[in-house]
């Protein structure tokens, strides 16, 4: 779906293309936002504006070198975008890259960076949150890496905008209990007991 940005249009592939592109990557990446809960639920149900792809921050640089002919920029907060310089480490505040093939193109992929710490995976809302990286993410019967269900949606919880609403109710079903326990351990930890996302999984576990 084609939408435009003050910094140019986004025309995201269709997500086999994108998978194809991402393929030869030596590191571990995950399919993120919306697309990581269709490939949880098994079937496409809305449109998306672009592809998400969830990246460990160490693993930067292998982005760069699998689409070396594409443009890379940083998304500085609060709301910029800047080059990404060859040979730059982006630093610890910068968590969103958009990249495309070229000036005149349209922005095609967006990568987003989380930070690990020794051997945990660190949620950036919350440093409390921490996983192994081996949890972050599953693979779809066609062999798409793609982000856990739950983790996906504990970034959602904050903003919980109308695609986050239809997001967490598409996949509170194939939640397992163990999945559903942790998420909402993990947004009353980092949103509050009373977030309405906490209390209906609360609300399920009991029954």
């Amino acid at each position: 779906m084609r939408t435009e940005t003050p910094w140019g249009p986004w025309d995201p592939p269709p997500l086999a293309e994108a998978v194809r592109l991402l393929a030869p990557l030596r590191a571990p990446w995950w399919i993120a936002g919306g697309y990581a809960v269709e490939l949880a639920v098994g079937r496409a149900y809305r449109a998306h504006g672009d592809i998400d792809v969830l990246l460990l921050r160490r693993d930067q640089a292998e982005a760069r070198r699998v689409l070396s002919g594409w443009e890379w920029w940083a998304a500085d907060p609060p709301g910029t975008l800047r080059p990404w310089r060859t040979g730059e480490t982006l630093p610890a505040g910068v968590h969103d890259i958009w990249c495309r093939p070229g000036a005149d193109e349209p922005w095609r992929l967006q990568f987003m960076l989380d930070d690990t710490d020794g051997d945990d995976w660190v949620y950036r809302r919350d440093a409390r949150v921490r996983l192994s990286p081996g949890r972050l993410g599953r693979v779809s019967p066609g062999g798409v890496p793609y982000l856990a269900p739950e983790i996906q949606l504990l970034y959602k919880s904050r903003s919980r905008r109308p695609k986050d609403e239809r997001d967490f109710e598409a996949a509170l079903p194939v939640l397992d209990d163990h999945a559903r326990a942790w998420l909402a351990e993990t947004i009353t930890l980092a949103e509050g007991a009373d977030h309405p996302w906490a209390v209906r999984l609360r609300g399920l576990l009991a029954h």
